[in-house]
């Protein structure tokens, strides 16, 4: 059997290729040039290395080879979009149809671009359950009071702005909104809020109320850890079953060893 993988940046896509390698798949892998780990290509069983927006390439490719299901896993850097693209008539008419860019209406109109060409996208996380974020709080050190203040007015904001489709991560502290997630991502939401924050901040990271979890789901790792060390932010507050984790063990470690609290909520209650 056999599983396309349009690959972005960071481990996941890497981890996913060792895991279905293990369950006996063939992966085919289009890369992403400037963005996906050119050790992926160790992993997988054929790769094809493309520019942003080169759509109709990445479907003759995997057509070249039979695939009929993939995966959409990494980041692609937002900002680079604007600079490096390179869209082809398929990419051009995909979003000519469209009203805005905003991440998950762009991915679904992508998903259901690839489904039309006969391949079928599936959930980033089937091959790899254990890494959905657990319930509960992971470190020994517990949100104070003020801290779970922050934590229900983020979570509030968190939600709004997946709904408006802008992002999915909010800094708060003393009870302002002190950084939104945009274009420029996570690491440099937290930095901003925490430059503002003045060590008294919480960064909220949480699914939008529809995404479409086959893909962009919100994902934390030990560089998070470091980038809220470095900004002076204390807790994390991430959903539970909705967030992907990378090396939690060792994030858990790592915040334990830095004081900063870290804890999964269920978005339901």
């Amino acid at each position: 059997m056999r599983i396309g993988l349009i690959a972005g940046s960071g481990q996941f896509p890497i981890i996913f290729s060792k895991t279905a390698r293990e369950h006996g798949l063939e992966v085919y892998a289009v890369a992403h040039l400037k963005e996906t780990d050119p050790a992926l290509q160790e992993y997988v069983k054929g790769i094809e290395w493309i520019h942003l927006g080169q759509f109709r390439r990445m479907v003759s490719y995997f057509k070249d080879h039979d695939v009929t299901e993939a995966v959409m896993l990494g980041a692609i850097c937002k900002t680079r979009v604007f600079l490096e693209v390179r869209p082809d008539t398929k990419a051009l008419a995909l979003l000519a149809r469209m009203k805005h860019t905003h991440d998950d209406s762009f991915l679904r109109a992508f998903a259901e671009m690839l489904e039309k060409d006969g391949i079928m996208v599936r959930a980033s996380t089937f091959l790899l359950p254990e890494l959905l974020a657990p319930e509960g709080c992971w470190t020994k050190r517990k949100p104070s009071k003020n801290e779970w203040n922050a934590i229900e007015l983020g979570w509030e904001m968190a939600k709004e702005i997946g709904r408006l489709d802008i992002g999915q991560c909010v800094v708060v502290g003393n009870g302002s909104v002190l950084a939104v997630e945009a274009v420029d991502g996570t690491d440099a939401t937290i930095r901003r809020g925490g430059e503002l924050g003045n060590g008294e901040s919480v960064v909220v990271k949480v699914c939008k109320p529809n995404q479409d979890t086959r893909f962009d789901i919100p994902a934390i790792g030990t560089q998070t850890i470091e980038t809220m060390h470095r900004a002076g932010v204390g807790v994390l507050a991430i959903e539970a079953g909705k967030a992907v984790v990378f090396d939690r063990q060792e994030m858990v470690t790592l915040a334990d060893k830095l004081r900063i609290s870290i804890i999964a909520l269920n978005g339901e209650d």
